[in-house]
Parts: C-alpha cells; structure tokens; sequence
C-alpha cells in the first residue's frame, strides 16, 4: 500500500519548484482534491489563485490584504496568459481531459496541466508531475472516502470519533453517556467493510445507536466479549483482538487505527498494512522506515525496562 501525507505533498512541492514553468499567470485547481495541491502551489510561488468552475464562470479573482501578489493586477481569471491545471493524481487520466475540454471551450489562452502524483505508464498524459506513486495508493486527504474502504478495517474511539477522556471511561454511567454523545472525527462517506474496536461487547446498543444517528455504514462490527474493563487491562489484548481480526478477514487490506503503538503492533501481527490516524502514517509489513523506527523503539523500551529492574534490585538491597 503506498501512502503519502500532505506533510509529504508540501515537501515534494517545495523539492520541484523548479518542475514548474516560470511563466504562468494563474494557478487554477480541480475540485476538491486539486484544490490542495493548487493552494500549495499558489502560496509557495506567490501566485494568484482559482478553482476550475470559478474560472469556467470568470469570476473576479480574490486577493488576501496582507501580502502583495505576483500579478496582482490580475482579475478576471480568463485575462491570464497561461494558466496551470492542478489535480492531485492521475489514474485513467478522465478528470484531467474533461477540465481541459472544459476549460479551452472557453479560454484562448495557454493551458499547462499538472498533477502531484502519476503512475509510469500514465506520466506523458499531463505536462508536468512531480513523483510517481504506483497502484494501490492513497493519499492522506482522500483516505477516509477511497473504495479501499470497502475492504478495510477501522477502529472506532479516535478514528470515527474523539477517545473518551480519564473520567468518561469509567465504565459505568459517565462511560454509557459518552458513547451516546461522543463528537464525530473522521466518518466516511463509502461502507466499511469491519469496524474493530476495544470496546466492550456489553456496549453493542450504544454503538450501533451512535453509528446510525452519524450514518456510518458497515459490514460487521468486532467488539470485545469481556465482563469488564479492568478485566481488558488485565489482558492487554486490545491490538491482538484487532490484529486477530484483521489477519481472518482475507479480504481486509488496511486497517485504520488511532493510537500509535497499537497500529505498529498490529501490523505486526497480522502482517498487512495499517495507517494510524494519530502519526498521519502508513505502517507496512517489512525493514521500511516506520518499520526500522518501530524496532528502534522497541529495543529502547526493553532497554529500559531492564534498566529500571536492576534499578529496583539494587535499591531493594539497601539498607532502610
């Protein structure tokens, strides 16, 4: 699964400034994902900025009133000489062809097309890309709405909605009025095709309640079967029951998890990839950087743990 972040998108931008031609006028961006790569585009280089229906309608252009922009006394769209087409990426190449089609049935001007992201055998389909990211790929900002949903898994608390605070999760009354009433985070728009989750299977009406009031729609829903939460501390068994679920469903080709630990240690386990909301980063079965960070980390925790035993032993042995 390849993956890249907006952290990722901004840094390549800065990286290939120099991809881009000198001489466009007006960066016109393709709704909605296009939107992000022209913004970036439009404030690293200083250039005015549009959407494409907006440009399609001649709108006047709009100028913030803190900084001085390069043509600036630009103001209808269609004025401009040459224009740069953003879109994010480029699959079949269709959503950048309409736009062109589009755009010169009403603009004589120069028309320069980009994206941020091709694949090696679609790169001759715009002027300019900056990297090539091959299939199956997803990007930060269209995570939650690709079809790979479909066929993924996804935790609850922290991903579709905010993590209890200390004293909601109590397990008792307060934890009962936070799963009713819990703010949404991250809810998308296709059917998920698991919702895993730590939570306890004695909370299933709740949950489900939730779920529909916020129209998330899903295959199957994984809870715990435990009596208590105490008793699911005592096991420390909340990524072995999302790995274990994770692994059983063939099918299932990400998983989404919310705390940072858990998603390395689940793609651990289940030896398939799993995107963590909290890092904005994708964990692959492998010696790929996360996974190279994730053994660093872990022999620095075991080094500790050592240190504070022998710390203990020692301290035990001193006098009172």
């Amino acid at each position: 699964m390849n993956y890249r972040s907006v952290g990722d998108l901004s840094a390549l931008i800065s990286k290939h400034a120099s991809k881009l031609p000198q001489d466009v006028d007006l960066i016109v961006g393709i709704p909605r994902s296009g939107m992000l790569v022209a913004s970036l585009i439009s404030l690293k280089l200083n250039l005015p900025l549009t959407d494409l229906y907006a440009f399609l309608r001649n709108d006047d252009l709009k100028h913030g009133s803190t900084r001085t922009y390069k043509h600036d006394a630009l103001e209808k769209p269609q004025n401009a000489k040459q224009i740069l087409l953003v879109d994010d990426s480029i699959a079949t190449g269709n959503s950048m062809r309409e736009a062109v089609t589009k755009v010169k049935e009403v603009y004589p001007g120069a028309v320069v097309t980009m994206v941020a992201f091709a694949q090696q055998h679609n790169t001759g389909e715009v002027d300019v890309y900056l990297d090539t990211v091959e299939q199956p790929r997803v990007f930060e900002w269209n995570i939650m709405h690709h079809h790979y949903i479909t066929r993924a898994c996804l935790d609850i608390d922290g991903v579709l909605c905010v993590d209890p605070t200390p004293d909601e999760n109590d397990d008792g009354v307060r934890y009962r009025e936070f799963l009713t009433s819990a703010r949404p985070l991250y809810l998308p728009s296709v059917q998920v095709a698991h919702l895993v989750t730590s939570r306890l299977e004695k909370y299933r009406p709740e949950t489900e309640a939730w779920l529909k009031r916020h129209g998330v729609s899903y295959g199957t829903l994984h809870m715990l079967d435990l009596p208590s939460a105490a008793e699911r501390r005592r096991l420390n068994m909340h990524h072995t029951f999302k790995a274990r679920i994770y692994q059983e469903q063939l099918q299932a080709i990400l998983f989404i998890e919310s705390e940072e630990h858990q998603a390395r240690e689940i793609m651990r386990l289940s030896n398939k990839p799993v995107y963590c909301t909290a890092t904005n980063e994708m964990y692959v079965p492998g010696f790929s950087v996360s996974a190279l960070k994730y053994v660093t980390l872990r022999k620095g925790q075991s080094l500790k743990r050592k240190i504070r035993e022998q710390l203990r032993r020692v301290f035990a042995r001193l006098p009172a």
